[in-house]
């Protein structure tokens, strides 16, 4: 009878079926598929609709963001499949058997969970390993082994990270189970997570140690989320994804900046700050500070990225975790009412000296950008061996509101100036970074080095959420200085 060239449902197929809760019956109205674009409502006449509530919503803070249907729930399911296929569930698996042509799983989960849980099955080889007393598993598809060392590696070091510093794994089992690519995500259930083949198991990472390795990354995000998302809810109000999304961003680049060192992860950070001002270029309704994020992943996944890093970076990374952990133990498995972003940033502040409380208005309660520009950067070769380099930079600082009209900020901060040379096989290497006071647009820096630099500039990492990044460095030229040649040369 044919098939549809489009919007055919792949949820259910003949291997690597994957579904979610949202197959079953819910309780009460549900405000997910009310028409949300204005000219949509415009044409039913129906007035303009915000995405979500307010942050200091107290009745929306009694709802929890994966809905309005529970807080917390007891799960227990059984799942027959194909009797060659492996059905996956959150929780521990109780029992299996066969019956006829069909085999069945039962999935307990040992505490409550949030309301929202998937189904997956497949024909599926599985890879085990563990760490500490957690069985770590993989269910992929015969032949699709490329990732799956730096996969299972991920999930040890996001457990290691996120456990030493915030609080205990909740649950016995962690487990990634692959998807046909139907989609490019993978979300994260209660002890599972599935994986789309795309972006995980077939997506191919020439050189771990130069390109933006994807699965290692992803993977550490997925496995954050067991702690923002599962352990503490958030509130379905504004700012809700700043709770999860971005806290979970956070916890895979801490793990990032331990694994690599600072000329890799500058990619990661350029590749964000890049998404970030691509996805404000095509906003349709308005801009929200991170505080105030609505549905917008360019903000909670992008610009948080960038936000994060940057706070860790000034204050400390062990200051800004230990706001996070006092954030957990005041929320972890709690019902309503749930914490909303000014929650978190109350425990932001507790940690934040005095003279970098800027910070917090800058990079979360508005929409700040910064114009930094390397001029010119000059050196000469010491008598004594040293490379003395002199930088010229210009910097501007910009505020914007959310429909994108700018102003002039004042500028009174502490920026990264940098410089790298080149090490034998031609890379980059960064061998100076320090933070100066900014309060001009036009500066000039003299550094002395023990190495000859080959580019300089202003905040080279890209940490500062910068208009146009491409000019942030620029390549260091050699000047002759005649007084230290010998003579006869």
């Amino acid at each position: 009878k044919g098939f549809k060239d489009f919007g055919s449902n792949t949820n259910i197929v003949f291997n690597g079926t994957f579904f979610s809760n949202s197959y079953f019956p819910g309780i009460g109205y549900n405000p997910g598929v009310e028409l949300v674009e204005d000219d949509d409502r415009r044409r039913e006449g129906l007035p303009v609709k915000e995405r979500m509530r307010e942050a200091d919503d107290l009745s929306a803070k009694q709802v929890n963001a994966f809905g309005d249907d529970a807080d917390r729930i007891r799960l227990e399911i059984v799942v027959g499949t194909e009797r060659d296929q492996i059905a996956i569930a959150p929780g521990a698996l109780r029992k299996e058997w066969v019956e006829g042509d069909r085999k069945y799983f039962q999935y307990k989960t040992d505490r409550p969970i949030a309301n929202a849980y998937s189904i997956v099955s497949g024909r599926y080889a599985v890879r085990r390993d563990k760490w500490r007393d957690v069985e770590l598993e993989i269910y992929y598809r015969p032949g699709h082994e490329y990732n799956l060392d730096r996969m299972m590696d991920a999930m040890k070091d996001g457990l290691q990270y996120n456990t030493e510093n915030f609080s205990a794994y909740q649950f016995r089992q962690l487990r990634i189970v692959e998807f046909p690519r139907y989609e490019t995500f993978a979300p994260s259930f209660a002890n599972t997570i599935p994986f789309s083949e795309g972006v995980g198991f077939i997506l191919k990472v020439a050189n771990p140690a130069k390109d933006l390795d994807v699965p290692y990354y992803l993977t550490l995000h997925e496995v954050a989320h067991q702690w923002w998302g599962h352990q503490v809810m958030a509130a379905d109000v504004k700012g809700s994804a700043m709770l999860s999304e971005s806290m979970c961003q956070y916890s895979a680049m801490m793990v990032m900046k331990k694994k690599f060192p600072p000329e890799i992860v500058e990619r990661y950070l350029k590749y964000e700050l890049d998404s970030y001002l691509s996805g404000r270029a095509s906003e349709r309704k308005k801009e929200q500070p991170l505080q105030s994020v609505e549905a917008q992943t360019y903000i909670d996944y992008n610009k948080a990225s960038l936000v994060f890093y940057t706070l860790q970076d000034y204050i400390g990374e062990e200051k800004l975790n230990s706001a996070f952990r006092k954030y957990n133990e005041m929320w972890r498995f709690k019902d309503a009412p749930y914490p909303g972003s000014l929650d978190l940033l109350t425990n932001i502040r507790e940690v934040t000296p005095d003279s970098l409380q800027y910070l917090i208005h800058d990079l979360f309660e508005t929409i700040t950008l910064f114009e930094n520009k390397a001029e010119r950067a000059v050196y000469t070769q010491t008598a004594d061996g040293q490379f003395e380099l002199t930088l010229s930079v210009t910097c501007e600082k910009i505020r914007s509101d959310s429909l994108g009209n700018e102003v002039f900020a004042t500028l009174n901060d502490w920026i990264d100036v940098g410089v790298y040379s080149r090490d034998d096989k031609g890379n980059d290497k960064l061998v100076y970074l320090q933070k100066r006071k900014i309060a001009a647009k036009d500066n000039a820096f003299v550094i002395t080095l023990g190495e000859r630099p080959a580019k300089a500039g202003i905040d080279p990492l890209h940490k500062l959420i910068d208009r146009h990044s491409g000019d942030n460095t620029v390549a260091a030229t050699e000047i002759i200085d005649i007084a230290n040649i010998p003579l006869g040369n």
